[in-house]
């Protein structure tokens, strides 16, 4: 596994960006000390590389029995096309929403009843888009054993609405081994670690 290159790699290259001092604000109006556009990956060959092989290990182990990877548009998709290539799996992607022309679809690609999917994501703050994702391969008749993605904040709102929907979560990276391996390279002091550990267990009340 590459994980600590993979982290590193993300902050040298400031795809994962952490400012405790001046947050940001996201589309939903969450004030938050940590920026992530892991669309960037797709930029560097060996990283996207490492991340391919890593979450192909990882999906055999948390989801032995896959027989089909799919991809979450639009960022997803890049990364459930390397994977699947890496497994040797055929793949599907899924819009946010159906077509307005031609056959109207959602999903491309194709699957059945007996096909075990798992859906894979760059980035997962709430879940809410992946999770429609797997209601939209369900109602297409599809079985999704589980979502997979680079990177998840494992926010207290995502293990609520993957509890609720009854659907298994197995991440290459997360928001606690990130603030690990930032301690521990002395990239931030003992304060901003503080205050990074705050925000993420409450980080809509986060000021």
């Amino acid at each position: 596994m590459h994980k600590d290159q993979i982290i590193s790699k993300l902050i040298e290259e400031k795809i994962i960006t952490i400012s405790p001092d001046k947050p940001f604000i996201y589309a939903s109006g969450m004030l938050s000390p940590i920026y992530t556009d892991l669309r960037l990956t797709v930029s560097y060959p060996e990283l996207r590389h490492w991340i391919a092989q890593d979450l192909a290990t990882l999906i055999k182990e948390e989801f032995p029995d896959v027989t089909i990877i799919g991809g979450v548009a639009t960022a997803g998709i890049p990364h459930a096309a390397w994977i699947a290539e890496e497994m040797h799996l055929p793949m599907i992607y899924v819009r946010p929403k159906p077509k307005d022309h031609g056959k109207g679809k959602q999903i491309e690609g194709r699957f059945t009843k007996d096909d075990k999917i798992v859906l894979i994501d760059d980035l997962i703050t709430t879940g809410g888009s992946v999770l429609n994702a797997v209601k939209a391969t369900e109602k297409d008749g599809g079985q999704v054993i589980g979502v997979s993605s680079i990177f998840t904040y494992y926010l207290p709102d995502a293990k609520k609405n993957f509890a609720k929907a009854n659907v298994k979560y197995a991440p290459l990276l997360s928001y606690p081994e990130l603030l690990k391996k930032e301690k521990e390279s002395s990239h931030i002091s003992s304060d901003q670690y503080e205050v990074l550990r705050h925000w993420h267990e409450d980080p809509w009340n986060w000021k």
